[in-house]
């Protein structure tokens, strides 16, 4: 498959997605959305050979594979259009290969390990499935601060401790808890009370605690921020101002989860990234 049709092929499988992602990236110039739309097609590939192979066993096989097919990407020899499309984009703007197998290892986690005892083991996995992208992607989106990497972290920290708050029925449902059992234990939150989707007093001062946990996340992330940046990682911006919103609506409803799944209208993610595009325009010099 030639160059034209393996960024085809990846631009069409992000847009079909629809994800908060998307709008993040919308007001990129073309060669860095490209470049981002290539990423995200990694990522999803990535993800949906955990979630959507059926056994264990066979997943981690594929996913065997497809680290075989990032070697060959480094090396020169993809076969994947998916990969042929990023082999482009690694050699722009030098990526660092172990960020996409730390990414794998990341979901492959959840193929072996369906429960967390402590914070560390939840932190470590978030850093992989959610950390790592913020790190590819802001070498897409450019950057002076030194800081930028580690808003990078603590904003994927934030992202993804929100996804868990949102989804921790969803989760349940697939025998998946993220929530770390000692501090479940601490709550006095069973972890059949999560699983029958028990919502009571107990389960809300839980995820008050959870809450408070990723507002400091992302605090770390605001005060990190560089305005000097802002034209390079307003993508970021916008990304993260669509998950505060999801994370505020969390709050505002008292964490009632379990009962439906809450979202963001996708108007309000389109007002959130032309806004903050158009302040990316204003050509001001800030200090960071």
């Amino acid at each position: 498959m030639g160059q034209s049709n393996s960024n085809n092929y990846t631009r069409e499988k992000t847009k079909k997605s629809k994800t908060n992602f998307y709008y993040s990236f919308l007001f990129l110039p073309k060669a860095k959305r490209d470049a981002i739309f290539t990423i995200y097609s990694f990522c999803r590939q990535t993800d949906d050979i955990v979630d959507n192979i059926e056994s264990p066993d066979e997943a981690r096989k594929e996913l065997d594979l497809w680290r075989s097919e990032l070697e060959a990407c480094f090396a020169g020899s993809p076969q994947h259009p998916i990969t042929e499309a990023m082999q482009e984009v690694i050699q722009q703007f030098n990526m660092p290969k172990e960020y996409f197998h730390s990414l794998i290892d990341g979901c492959e986690m959840d193929l072996i390990k369906k429960r967390y005892e402590t914070f560390d083991e939840l932190k470590e996995y978030c850093y992989r499935v959610a950390s790592v992208v913020g790190l590819i992607c802001i070498e897409i989106f450019g950057y002076t601060s030194p800081d930028a990497k580690q808003y990078a972290i603590d904003l994927g920290m934030a992202l993804q401790l929100t996804n868990i708050m949102r989804d921790v029925g969803e989760d349940a449902r697939i025998d998946r808890i993220y929530m770390p059992a000692e501090e479940l234990e601490r709550y006095k939150y069973s972890e059949s009370d999560l699983l029958n989707e028990t919502y009571n007093p107990t389960f809300v001062e839980f995820m008050k605690f959870h809450a408070d946990r990723t507002q400091g996340y992302y605090n770390s992330a605001k005060k990190l921020y560089c305005r000097r940046d802002h034209h390079l990682l307003f993508p970021a911006e916008i990304m993260k101002k669509i998950y505060y919103s999801l994370y505020k609506k969390i709050v505002v409803a008292d964490f009632n989860v379990y009962q439906e799944r809450i979202r963001i209208p996708n108007s309000q993610k389109m007002s959130i990234a032309l806004s903050l595009w158009l302040g990316s325009r204003i050509s001001k010099v800030w200090p960071c």
